[in-house]
């Protein structure tokens, strides 16, 4: 008989119990669960285990096959050389795809910050309809396409930074034979997330969590200045070095604060991807090298002194806002 029960197993019975409800596909359970390990502990609580890697792996394959996303590939795939009619019917079903859960990503926080001190409208996120162009170049071809299309597409997503003029002026230079060929199977490789998924050793997988849970932070703390969060050294660094990057607009669409599982599995194979573990590390090291965050110059009272002047703003702009409100209110017609 056994008289000592593994703390272990215990932990990982109660929360797998905790996830999986009557009904529930334990494979969505299991995301939840793999979640949950790789958050903090509340000091003097049992730190909760993994759950077996070969079942996240499994459950992270299953959810990806059921996205929107997949689906596009598929049906990218299916296009490809089959014709013109083939051609016009992926871009109508993609479009429609993309209609059915129409996506704006968010507004730079900097220019929602100063629109909400001026008084101005908060400017809108970029659009991403077309997204589908991309979806269009894996399947029939970027040639067949066109680099306007393109340009278009990958200036939605503000990739590095660059506009769709600045997409435009490149890819024209490419067609034009005026610049090195950009290499297309890469694109097609990189919209691929389950090949990587299934390939993905243990450790990888456990970094990948490591790097998503990083980079959630590191938005929360980009997103926040949007919402008066007051500015430190250490804070306006870690932004710069993001912008450095132009990986704002594409953190935005691949972090979610408070993720479903589907949203956490499409966001656990993005950061298998090299570009984001690099990311990472640079973000912290910039933090290791300044880590002050919430500490205001001048202010000796810390992550306290911090939260009080915060708050203390947010009280102030939320008042600001309701006079100016009753002011528009009384303005004749």
């Amino acid at each position: 008989m056994v008289d000592v029960v593994d703390p272990v197993v215990v932990e990982s019975a109660a929360v797998l119990a905790r996830h999986l409800r009557q009904g529930r596909d334990r494979r969505l359970a299991v995301l939840e669960w793999f979640a949950e390990a790789g958050m903090a502990a509340q000091p003097g609580a049992v730190r909760v285990p993994e759950p077996p890697l070969a079942a996240v792996r499994e459950a992270v394959v299953w959810v990806l096959r059921g996205t929107v996303s997949h689906r596009l590939l598929e049906l990218a795939r299916g296009a490809a050389g089959a014709g013109e009619e083939a051609a016009d019917a992926l871009y109508e079903v993609a479009g429609r795809l993309i209609a059915v859960r129409p996506y704006r990503g968010s507004a730079d926080p900097a220019l929602v910050r100063a629109a909400l001190e001026a008084d101005e409208d908060v400017p809108d996120g970029p659009d991403f309809k077309e997204v589908v162009h991309l979806v269009a170049a894996i399947g029939l071809g970027a040639q067949e396409v066109g680099g306007d299309a393109l340009a278009e597409a990958f200036g939605a997503f503000a990739l590095f930074g660059l506009t769709a003029e600045d997409w435009a002026q490149m890819l024209g230079a490419v067609e034009r034979g005026e610049s090195p060929l950009m290499d297309w199977d890469l694109l097609q490789q990189r919209a691929d997330l389950l090949g990587p998924v299934q390939r993905a050793s243990d450790e990888q997988l456990l970094r990948a969590w490591t790097v998503l849970l990083g980079l959630r932070m590191f938005y929360g703390l980009y997103a926040m200045h949007a919402l008066f969060m007051p500015d430190t050294p250490a804070l306006a660094a870690l932004r710069a070095k993001i912008d450095e990057w132009g990986m704002f607009p594409i953190l935005d669409h691949v972090i979610a604060l408070s993720p479903s599982p589907t949203y956490f599995a499409q966001g656990l194979a993005v950061c298998l991807e090299p570009l984001f573990d690099g990311l990472y590390e640079t973000l912290m090291e910039q933090l290791t090298a300044e880590p002050g965050l919430f500490h205001l110059p001048g202010e000796e009272t810390g992550a306290a002194g911090f939260m009080e002047t915060w708050i203390r703003v947010l009280r102030e702009q939320t008042a600001r806002a309701r006079k100016w409100a009753d002011e528009s209110c009384e303005e004749p017609l």
